[in-house]
């Protein structure tokens, strides 16, 4: 069986409802919508399990309130807590979420900004063909070492899938160069691909470029105009699925898990990203950011 590693955070968002974000100084009233328990990786793992792969979900659970919140979530749905570890909270965030879907946030980070060597021995690396990682937690320096030195230990000819995040400029430049390495899927939007290759290139000669380097697809999703990639022997746009937008919140992750899923299943990039869409277009049409709900 085919089986994935899903690397990352679980957090919990705050989600508030406003009419516009406010300016530097401005006072906006907000509406408190909901607390639900996010984070990338929880809602990558949520499209993988929703199109039916095999994937197990290895997310930092620390102590405190809002760890205590991710624990009590993740018993009631039954998942199991593979990292159960002390030290700090889990993170949380205040999603701000306007009249058309989009959403914007304040991040507190927490115990998935930690991330240690004794983690890994938790688990056996070379179990799993497909591994999900975040550009949030490659941010740190520390946790960015341990997770990759840890992946340096896969199987030959596994594929990770780095999702690259909006935070993509914090990240040091040592580590973007570091994951432009053999056997690692590219998957980021238009500003994120600007960070990564800087320059007025066009978007398919930075494509090439970062394929040059990974010998792997490139997956650049386009918001409205769908997804553009470019695997070497086949580029090019896929449609997006048209939707009603509720929340935008989980959009990105959720395309990546089923990018996952399709590839796990043994789809060619172009019917993967199709299925990616296929459940974007789901999750922007509910008020929570995982599929995990529709399971």
């Amino acid at each position: 069986m085919i089986q994935s590693l899903i690397i990352g955070a679980a957090f919990v968002d705050v989600l508030m409802a406003v009419p516009k974000l406010p300016t530097t100084g401005e006072d906006v009233s907000g509406h408190f919508r909901c607390n639900i328990v996010g984070g990338s990786a929880f809602n990558v793992y949520g499209a993988v399990k929703y199109a039916g792969e095999s994937a197990d979900l290895f997310v930092p659970v620390g102590e405190g309130q809002y760890a205590d919140v991710v624990r009590m979530e993740m018993a009631r749905r039954k998942m199991p807590v593979q990292l159960s570890v002390s030290g700090a909270d889990n993170g949380w965030d205040i999603s701000f979420v306007e009249p058309n879907g989009e959403r914007s946030f304040l991040t507190v980070n927490g115990i998935e900004q930690l991330w240690q060597d004794a983690w890994f021995k938790q688990i056996n690396i070379v179990d799993y063909d497909y591994f999900y990682i975040s550009g949030y937690e490659m941010e740190a320096e520390q946790a960015a070492d341990v997770i990759l030195q840890a992946l340096a230990n896969r199987k030959p000819e596994t594929l990770v899938v780095f999702d690259a995040s909006p935070r993509i400029q914090y990240i040091p430049q040592a580590t973007i160069e570091r994951l432009l390495s053999p056997g690692v899927l590219i998957h980021c939007n238009q500003d994120e691909i600007n960070a990564i290759i800087p320059g007025q290139s066009s978007l398919e000669a930075k494509c090439h470029q970062i394929f040059s380097k990974t010998q792997t697809p490139v997956v650049v999703t386009l918001g409205e105009r769908g997804a553009y990639f470019f695997a070497g022997d086949d580029s090019g746009i896929v449609s997006p699925v048209q939707a009603k937008v509720v929340n935008t919140l989980g959009a990105g992750d959720t395309f990546c898990g089923g990018l996952i899923a399709g590839l796990t299943e043994g789809l060619s990039v172009r019917s993967a990203i199709t299925k990616a869409n296929q459940l974007a277009g789901l999750v922007v049409g509910q008020e929570s950011g995982t599929l995990l709900d529709r399971s």
